[in-house]
């Protein structure tokens, strides 16, 4: 499994693109492709969530669940318990450049446990991944207005 990352200046405090990260139950309004998030546990105390997630994909639905475990409000890591893909871990570190102003890095890596010619995974998945740090960026700037 390849990790790829993407990094995004992000133009909101450390703490609001923290916050962003967390609200799992808001990114069906803002990561494309995911039709539902459900918190299934969440520890916020102690920086714990598992969310079950269902995706639509051109060829399947697929559903997956992540357990998180944060460092407020710099970093958030993920590794998935079970699901229709084979594995799924990442993580977001987050940077305060200067007041309002972050640094946003996510490194993950998917295994979809089905073979896809490899040049075609490798744009997909580099794809999605700056995509999604794309739309964060947009959501958390959105947020700190």
């Amino acid at each position: 499994m390849e990790m790829q990352s993407h990094t995004e200046v992000v133009r909101a405090p450390v703490e609001t693109c923290f916050d962003t990260i967390v609200d799992f139950e808001r990114y069906p309004g803002w990561f494309s492709g995911i039709d539902t998030a459900h918190i299934l546990e969440a520890d916020p105390e102690s920086g714990t969530w598992t969310v079950k997630y269902t995706l639509s994909m051109i060829i399947k639905t697929i559903t997956y669940t992540l357990a998180y475990q944060s460092t407020r409000p710099h970093s958030l890591t993920w590794k998935m318990t079970e699901g229709d893909v084979t594995d799924v871990e990442g993580s977001y570190d987050l940077v305060q450049l200067e007041p309002g102003i972050t640094e946003a890095t996510c490194t993950q890596a998917i295994n979809v446990g089905f073979w896809i010619p490899g040049p075609l995974k490798r744009t997909f998945e580099r794809h999605a991944l700056s995509d999604s740090v794309q739309e964060f960026r947009d959501a958390a700037e959105e947020r700190a207005r």
